[in-house]
């Protein structure tokens, strides 16, 4: 049969060139993992629960710095072409043709360079390991689909090292006791996107947390300080109690926070769990702005993820957004008092970015952050606390376990609104200049 298959470069996110193929989906993702900790070796065996977009006779793969060892397509071996970081497979499939794919791997693990973005992905801490994979480090630690608007559920065991605790973004289903390891098994129920699947591994405690409507845990090295950890993740299941009566239910089974012996220098963002370093046990606002942050793109980016890399501002602009809130909440300030001066500080920076597609060189951008924000300000400003909030509530609920565009949301505010927002959209989203400050929120 001949190849229908366009090249994957050409089909791929153009922020993040070179990662996925559109020719076909993967459904469900089954990892079985066995991690040294002490030479960094990493063995794999995963199997790929797939459909086929089309007719193709080429499918690749994502995997990085690991090495595979054996591939089947449906029990077929086959012959494999590890090129540029890629697996390809020659296996003609036809369109809705669901099959499988299982690669056996190994290797030692290292992060996704970028010149744009960074290294991102399995990353070696003193004692363990973390895996923070936005936007392309996925393929770090396993063959995959490394596209965002192909969510997949997933099944995970990792084994390690007796004493060290294993988090996934997903819920555990058990351990049990093999020789030298402990393996730890969870299952990821709620579709996920590749560059939201993760493993912590370290020396942990677990605390769980009470008064929340799911479970909380925070996963740390022992000896927290308790006055500045009550101050900062003490607060959690409140945070989660606000967001869930301004956004609704919240879309996961539980919420998890590692918190790594290392200091880190942002938090990193996973389904169902986030990771900080130490040094974001600490009461002061910048420590607890984002720990609100983390929590909220649970809703805005988790729940409801982008289709592509360009609408990255309906992530970090809400979840912006829901730290104001919670400094309003919490008696730290108004969210006029934030709008106002976060306002003063863009209208003092370069006027170059466009929101509704920044470009890969600016995606995180911290103009990205606060300008979002100051949208969703605008918004509310425009329809009131009524309609703003039925706005997200309902773009959440429509939207779960999705992905979705900055077109869709403007489409969905106007419809639910029952107005035309165009007029507030187009200056913020579509042109490069500051619009002016969003001020005087209706009832």
């Amino acid at each position: 049969m001949s190849s229908t298959h366009s090249s994957t470069d050409a089909g791929s996110d153009p922020y993040v060139p070179g990662h996925g193929d559109r020719s076909f989906d993967v459904l469900h993702y089954d990892l079985s993992l066995v991690y040294k900790v002490d030479s960094n070796r990493l063995d794999g065996d995963a199997t790929l629960r797939c459909r086929a977009a089309g007719d193709t006779d080429v499918l690749h793969l994502d995997l990085h710095a690991l090495r595979p060892q054996k591939v089947l397509v449906d029990g077929r071996p086959q012959k494999v072409t590890h090129h540029k970081d890629r697996i390809v497979l020659k296996h003609p499939v036809r369109a809705g043709e669901e099959f499988e794919i299982r690669v056996r791997y190994s290797g030692k693990p290292k992060p996704v360079p970028s010149r744009l973005h960074g290294s991102t992905g399995w990353e070696e801490l003193a004692d363990g390991v973390i895996v923070a994979a936005q936007p392309h480090g996925a393929p770090s630690w396993y063959p995959c689909n490394d596209r965002p608007d192909n969510k997949a559920t997933y099944s995970l065991a990792v084994a390690v090292p007796p004493g060290y605790h294993v988090a996934t973004a997903g819920e555990q289903t058990g351990t049990r006791r093999s020789g030298a390891t402990v393996t730890w098994c969870s299952e990821q129920a709620v579709p996920m996107p590749t560059y939201l699947a993760t493993v912590q591994i370290g020396r942990y405690e677990v605390t769980e947390q009470r008064d929340a409507p799911i479970p909380v845990r925070t996963i740390a090295p022992p000896q927290q300080d308790a006055e500045e950890f009550a101050a900062s993740f003490g607060r959690q299941p409140e945070m989660i109690r606000f967001f869930a009566r301004l956004f609704g239910p919240y879309p996961f089974l539980s919420y998890t926070a590692v918190i790594t012996e290392d200091e880190l220098e942002i938090p990193l963002e996973s389904q169902g769990l986030s990771t900080f370093g130490q040094n974001f046990v600490d009461s002061d606002w910048e420590a607890v702005r984002l720990v609100a942050h983390e929590i909220s793109h649970q809703w805005f980016g988790n729940a409801v993820t982008l289709a592509r890399w360009q609408d990255i501002w309906l992530h970090e602009g809400f979840a912006c957004y829901s730290e104001w809130l919670w400094a309003e909440e919490s008696g730290v300030s108004t969210v006029q008092e934030q709008v106002d001066e976060h306002h003063a500080k863009l209208a003092g920076l370069p006027q170059d970015l466009l929101l509704a597609d920044p470009g890969a060189a600016l995606m995180f951008d911290d103009r990205i952050y606060k300008r979002g924000a100051l949208t969703a300000h605008a918004l509310r400003v425009r329809v009131g606390d009524a309609a703003f909030f039925e706005i997200l509530q309902s773009w959440i609920a429509e939207n779960s376990g999705g992905n979705v565009t900055t077109e869709m949301f403007r489409e969905h505010a106007q419809r639910v609104a029952g107005e035309d927002l165009e007029g507030l959209f187009t200056p913020w989203l579509d042109a490069l200049e500051l619009p002016p400050c969003p001020r005087g929120i209706r009832a």
